[in-house]
């Protein structure tokens, strides 16, 4: 594919830069790059359609700093012309002393809303680290020959590029922070089914692949002018902390075709959940929320339940930040289901959402992490009566991930949540005080040994005199042969 082997080129050109040296390198330089030919793409197109309807369109990066002037410029017949063309420490400064603060200035000529100021935004919490002008024409001429103009195209390309982060997440704990894999996300969105007129929220959005998935699935449903604008303006919020996560969640929002991303970058937890209001909350959460860390005790006090876990202060914001009725799809270690330092928020889950599927996750889904997730489905409004479990019972790994064929089997059985090989249903009557929801596939009963101490020894000291008597005689007929 000619995304595909455009990446690996420019990779392979700043794997020779010396301002460059990671993989995340890779993705954020090849980024920046990379927006800014896709959004002159994006608009040549909107020109081409104002002309057709004898309107003018005013482009918002315009005069020199177009694609075509500073990147590719072009001679009088249209095309390339390589000797004007910026090159070396020319190029590198026009893009660090003009390029980059003319786009860094839209925050200050634009309103929060336009995707002027998510540009300006963007461009002001990234920066250039390609050293060499020569690479960076390298990796420019690479890019000059992708197109976007169709959605074949642009679909081509959010598919390379969420790979791109997939690799990013794979090279370190700092990129798979923020990448989660795309078939478990497309499967938590068709569960979870949102609708247009529907809010959908991640307030730990890493890269935005929920809201991504989430808008493509909406967007199939489009059926008239108003349902996009109600996509683009008004249907997906997120917050994030990390500021290259930020700058990859803007970037790929706009590249899947979001125009104006709805995302803060802010500490979601900071937030006292006492002071959020019914206008502020959402319809649908979508998440996979960082396991692990930990905050301040000042952040702590934010919560009515304590804990030192991030991940279950995040869960009791989602609670909070749900609208009355709505529905919610999120990733969490499954030592949520038995800690004890968890009781109280299981307790709290239970009593005032209705927890109705937990999709038990094999340890090989987050590839280089090491740890068992679940996804907990859960409407708001009412208490829990029965919980339908779904264990996904395959191996993977690194080069047998997870894809959504693995989950079609659990799809088709949460519709009517019936019990299989996979599946079962718990009263949540005959939970105890501990409110202990681990996973226990009553279909598979593991065999116990009922042998003595005596008895295994023995049986181990079987075994070894067996190994010593294959081994003389294999001594004995290698013997021989000499």
């Amino acid at each position: 594919m000619a995304f595909e082997s455009t990446f690996k080129a420019i990779d392979n050109t700043l794997r020779h830069d010396d301002g460059c040296s990671t993989a995340l390198d890779y993705v954020e330089q090849s980024s920046w790059v990379l927006f800014l030919k896709y959004f002159d793409d994006l608009e040549l197109t909107r020109e081409q359609a104002a002309e057709l309807e004898e309107k003018t369109y005013e482009r918002i990066i315009g005069g020199e700093f177009q694609w075509n002037k500073w990147a590719m410029p072009l001679d009088w017949t249209g095309r390339y012309d390589s000797k004007s063309a910026l090159v070396g420490d020319d190029l590198i400064d026009f893009v660090n002393q003009r390029l980059f603060p003319y786009l860094q200035s839209f925050t200050q000529k634009y309103q929060p809303d336009t995707i002027e100021y998510k540009v300006g935004i963007i461009f002001t919490n990234i920066k250039n680290k390609i050293s060499s002008g020569y690479n960076l024409r390298d990796i420019i001429e690479h890019i000059d020959e992708l197109r976007f103009q169709t959605a074949e195209n642009r679909h081509e390309m959010t598919q390379i590029y969420e790979d791109r982060l997939r690799q990013m997440g794979n090279a370190g704990r700092n990129g798979g922070e923020y990448y989660t894999p795309r078939p478990l996300i497309r499967t938590i969105v068709r569960s979870v089914a949102p609708k247009i007129g529907e809010t959908v929220y991640d307030g730990a959005c890493g890269s935005a692949g929920f809201l991504c998935e989430a808008y493509t699935y909406m967007h199939e449903k489009v059926t008239n002018v108003a349902e996009e604008e109600t996509l683009q303006l008004r249907t997906f919020y997120g917050k994030e902390l990390k500021g290259l996560a930020y700058i990859i969640a803007m970037m790929n929002m706009i590249l899947h075709g979001i125009q104006s991303p709805n995302i803060v970058r802010t500490n979601t937890l900071t937030e006292n959940l006492a002071n959020i209001t019914p206008s502020e909350q959402k319809n649908i959460i979508l998440a996979n929320p960082p396991f692990g860390g930990s905050e301040r005790e000042e952040v702590q006090q934010n919560f009515p339940i304590k804990s030192g876990e991030t991940a279950y202060m995040f869960l009791q914001h989602f609670m909070r930040m749900l609208k009355a009725g709505g529905r919610a799809g999120i990733v969490i270690k499954n030592t949520f289901l038995s800690n004890g330092d968890a009781k109280l928020l299981r307790k709290k889950l239970l009593e005032e959402c209705n927890l109705h599927t937990i999709l038990d996750l094999p340890s090989g889904v987050f590839t280089g992490a090491g740890v068992k997730t679940v996804v907990l489905f859960f409407q708001k409004g009412e208490p829990t009566q029965r919980v339908w479990y779904y264990q996904l019972d395959k191996h993977f790994t690194k080069t047998q991930p997870l894809t959504e064929a693995d989950l079609e089997d659990f799809l088709a059985l949460q519709k009517t949540k019936i019990d299989s090989e996979n599946s079962w249903t718990l009263d949540v009557r005959e939970l105890g005080e501990d409110y202990d929801l681990s996973v226990k596939n009553p279909h598979k009963v593991e065999e116990v040994d009922e042998r003595t101490p005596e008895e295994i020894l023995d049986s181990l000291v079987a075994v070894q005199q067996g190994s010593a008597v294959a081994l003389m005689k294999l001594r004995d007929i290698i013997k021989k042969g000499l």
